[in-house]
């Protein structure tokens, strides 16, 4: 049975992250050869060293920082021994802070270097890739970039699903993080018409909450505003992204799939 991404290398940036995992395990499901990109020195996810342990000879896992662009190039470089350019991108690799792993900052006294750092990895980091790894498609006249958003592209968070948190100051979902999706959406589009002429598509995956150990009251609240009534599961987001990352989409460009459960419909 022919596979809807057999013969094709597809790239994930972030891939050791909390949905790197998903994005890699739906590519090599769908029959690509995957190349996981992740920052020099990182450590594997216990998911993605489970996608390793399975000893699949079309999993492979290159080092390189996002905001390096001769380290992409390198990565670049890398995949030509694979038999042919990647022809799928997944831009995933960006900082979220979520509640526990962050300094908390009232929305006055958030320091610039925190804001700045977020964009600059959620938005630049995407764009050098989208050009390391787009310039190949544009010569080949084929590809597909699928650029991980959030329904907080379009939507403010909603600072009460965190007001039980006991911190002082309350937490707050950073600023920089909505801002830096919503640029990544529209600099989606701007790839899109650019490049569409060369036979590249460039869309945006916008998943919703998705389940991961969130605490109780955060569900309750959170899930109280999604129509489907429930948090996304990751097994909720491999059909869409193979939907973009194949033919299957062959006539969609410039778009943002929201996949968040009806989130943003109210």
């Amino acid at each position: 049975m022919t596979l809807p991404l057999d013969g094709r290398v597809a790239v994930v940036t972030g891939a050791f992250g909390r949905l790197g995992p998903v994005w890699c395990g739906a590519l090599l499901e769908a029959g690509a050869t995957v190349v996981g990109v992740d920052l020099p020195g990182a450590s594997p996810s216990a998911a993605y060293a489970g996608l390793e342990r399975e000893g699949r000879d079309r999993l492979h896992t290159f080092s390189a920082d996002v905001l390096n662009r001769s380290s992409l190039e390198a990565v670049r470089d890398r995949c030509e021994t694979l038999g042919t350019i990647p022809s799928v991108l997944v831009n995933n690799a960006g900082l979220d802070q979520p509640p526990g792993l962050a300094a908390t900052y009232r929305l006055e006294e958030i320091p610039v270097e925190v804001f700045r750092a977020v964009v600059e990895v959620n938005l630049v980091g995407a764009f050098l890739a989208a050009q390391v790894f787009g310039a190949g498609m544009v010569s080949a006249g084929r590809g597909s970039i699928v650029n991980i958003g959030s329904l907080y592209a379009s939507v403010s968070p909603d600072a009460r699903f965190y007001d039980h948190l006991p911190t002082d100051p309350p937490f707050l979902k950073p600023p920089a993080y909505g801002a830096s999706k919503a640029g990544l959406v529209n600099l989606t589009r701007y790839l899109a018409a650019h490049w569409g002429p060369h036979g590249v598509r460039v869309n945006a995956l916008s998943p919703g909450g998705v389940e991961g150990g969130q605490d109780p009251e955060f569900k309750r609240k959170f899930v109280g505003r999604v129509p489907l009534g429930r948090m996304a599961a990751p097994e909720d987001l491999r059909g869409p992204l193979i939907f973009l990352a194949s033919d299957a989409s062959s006539y969609v460009t410039g778009v943002e799939l929201r996949v968040d459960g009806g989130f943003t419909s109210w």
